[in-house]
């Protein structure tokens, strides 16, 4: 069993999920394993383990189908006792797609004659080329004639040559019409064709053109090493470094998990002491819609957390190429649709990095003090079909907490007809384009600032007008608004007030006597562009704003649903806020909503170079001062008096 509550299930534990639900309730053959998940104990639970040792139930959740019926069941394990505690039907829902289906559904249609014909038409005949990329639905986009059935539809791309970029290469107008569960052929959707025209879509240096490599200057080896070690700490899933301490967690749907974040401060006022930050922070969805109502592209929207899961997307990563340094790396155990355990070999890195300056001043006398600044990393890799999303959670020395998300990989494109064009997408190569589209992705940050009970302050900057007070106008005021309920607790992003959010505990005061906070600080919010009628964005109502306010509660964790597959408008944040409970001096939850705003360019094809978007936890007034004070320079390069121009400093 595991060593921490906060542990993720281990191999065994899914071996002993399986055995369960296999004796007593039957579930084997003909069924799939969607989800399955430790049950996270409550934080009351958490805190009797911390002081006194308890150690909680040890819990297991698991969402199981029945694919000849289509029916949806969730489960409850008490892996303790070895038994089952619920198996409750579910009705009306479809659970996430699978890795195992998605590979199916090629296998099958790629075997199926009608699908063989139909690509033969277009004239593809060499199938080893062809590549079935099969999407799940929302319920409005359905045909009312397989209402009810889990559905995908399928993309098709064809390869030019083996071992070639099948995104490339799209087959314009040809979508199939799965049933997932039967795993079989609905009808093949046949619409106008487009001759594929003589595109460049390689990226391999084996495919790319010769005379595209080979003419950029060298680049030399930069190499990191730390003789004396590494200045962090790994106990299992328990990481320290410097004055931080958090567990690593993970799970198939939300991928890597932050937990019980804590800064120990050796100044704090009454003493040294533990405080904590973060409860759990992680990503709870991410919406990817398709600006093109073009026929290859109006379904085109992807919640890449609730209907596939960025926990079975997670890639190994390989030192020197994803992270640099001296890494230090953690496992990560997903499953597959059999609740098979599938070990993830280094999903997780660790390491910590230099960022340049971290404080400096240089006095009237010419004597300089100045102290580099390192941050701890922590990152895993996700590829979602044609994107990769790149995620990092740095902890910096001064108390800072950024969460960093690089979007690469390759974008979906369409080939246009002679003299075409379109006006929902970019030229990014002969007779192709790119559509437009976004990546909205939402923080779920259950924050703990030195205690549950905290209320989330809208902060803003206000010019105030001339007046005596102010004769030449150059006054700004701060305004701090608390958010009481969860109706005020909708909040967007104003860049003309600079806007901001603070999470303050009203019952801890700093050594100055005021409350003391941490600060949400916005970065990459980007407006909808929804029409409010849209289904896409009633089944995505979280994007409509950049942040949403909750009490905190374990049972709510998906901000559009449960079962986002299939779903319908008004699941998740919307329902729930709907009862405007109170959201003051209370254990409250964050959803802050960033992202991309995609409008391709050519320079990001054929492999796209990152797009880096993020946001930053800062500490205001949680400290007496600057924290990082005390870190001491870097005299290895930074020497007082040093003269070498060669000095790195």
């Amino acid at each position: 069993m595991s060593s921490h509550p906060l542990d993720p299930l281990t191999p065994a534990e899914f071996d002993l999920v399986r055995g369960l639900l296999a004796n007593e309730r039957g579930v084997g053959v003909g069924w799939r394993y969607t989800t399955l998940e430790a049950v996270e104990p409550v934080k009351t639970e958490l805190e009797g383990f911390r002081t006194s040792g308890r150690r909680p139930p040890r819990l297991a959740h698991a969402v199981c189908l029945q694919r000849s019926t289509g029916s949806v069941y969730r489960a409850r394990l008490d892996l303790d006792a070895s038994r089952v505690v619920a198996f409750d039907h579910v009705p009306g829902v479809q659970p996430n797609f699978t890795l195992d289906e998605w590979e199916e559904a090629n296998a099958m249609l790629l075997a199926h004659p009608e699908v063989r014909a139909a690509l033969a038409r277009r004239g593809v005949h060499d199938l080893s080329l062809v590549f079935m990329d099969t999407w799940t639905y929302g319920a409005s986009f359905v045909p009312e004639r397989y209402a009810g059935r889990r559905v995908g539809w399928s993309d098709t791309w064809v390869r030019g040559q083996v071992g070639a970029n099948p995104y490339a290469g799209p087959v314009n107008g040809l979508h199939c019409i799965v049933d997932m569960n039967a795993m079989t052929l609905l009808e093949i959707e046949e619409g106008p064709t487009t001759q594929r025209p003589a595109v460049m879509g390689e990226y391999v240096p084996g495919l790319v053109p010769a005379e595209l490599l080979g003419r950029r200057p060298e680049r030399r080896p930069l190499e990191i090493s730390q003789p004396r070690g590494v200045s962090f700490g790994v106990d299992g899933q328990l990481v320290t470094w410097q004055h931080w301490s958090f567990r690593v967690g993970f799970n198939g749907r939300e991928g890597m998990t932050l937990h019980d974040v804590r800064y120990f401060d050796p100044y704090a006022p009454g003493g040294p002491r533990d405080r904590t930050v973060a409860h759990r922070m992680s990503f709870a969805e991410m919406v990817v819609p398709y600006r093109d109502p073009g026929p290859d592209h109006v379904r085109r929207t992807a919640f890449d957390i609730g209907e596939w899961g960025l926990g079975f997307l997670t890639q190994s990563l390989e030192l020197g190429c994803d992270c640099l340094g001296e890494i230090r790396y953690l496992d990560a155990t997903t499953h597959d649709s059999h609740g098979v355990p599938r070990v993830i070999r280094n999903a997780i890195c660790l390491h910590e990095e230099d960022n340049g300056v971290l404080w400096k001043h240089v006095d009237h006398e010419g004597t300089a003090e100045v102290r580099r600044m390192r941050r701890f990393v922590v990152s895993f890799h996700v590829t979602v079909a044609n994107y990769e999303y790149l995620v990092y959670w740095r902890f910096y020395e001064d108390g800072n907490i950024e969460c960093e998300v690089r979007a690469t990989g390759i974008m979906v494109v369409t080939h246009l007809a002679e003299d075409g064009g379109s006006p929902y997408g970019v030229l990014v190569d002969e007779r192709t384009y790119a559509p437009h589209h976004q990546h909205f992705i939402v923080a779920r940050l259950d924050l703990d600032v030195d205690g549950p009970d905290n209320t989330v302050q809208m902060t803003e900057s206000r010019s105030v007008p001339i007046g005596p007070d102010n004769p030449y106008g150059i006054a700004v005021a701060i305004h701090n608004e608390p958010l009481r309920t969860e109706s005020e607790g909708r909040q967007d992003y104003s860049w003309e007030s600079q806007r901001a959010w603070k999470v303050v505990n009203p019952h801890v005061r700093n050594g100055l006597g005021t409350p003391v906070a941490y600060k949400l600080v916005p970065g990459s919010a980007i407006p909808t562009f929804f029409d409010p009628a849209s289904p896409v964005f009633g089944r995505a109502q979280v994007v409509g704003h950049t942040l949403w306010v909750t009490p905190q509660d374990p049972d709510e964790r998906w901000p559009a649903g449960e079962f986002v597959t299939q779903s319908r408008p008004g699941e998740g944040l919307p329902v729930w806020t709907a009862a405007n409970r109170g959201i003051e001096d209370t254990d409250v939850v964050l959803w802050y909503t960033f992202g991309i705003h995609h409008i391709p360019r050519p320079e990001d094809w054929p492999v796209m170079p990152v797009d880096i978007v993020s946001f930053w936890l800062k500490p205001v007034g949680f400290f007496d001062r600057n924290p990082a004070l005390d870190v001491a320079p870097a005299a290895e390069h930074c020497a007082p008096g040093s003269s070498d121009p060669g000095a790195v400093g």
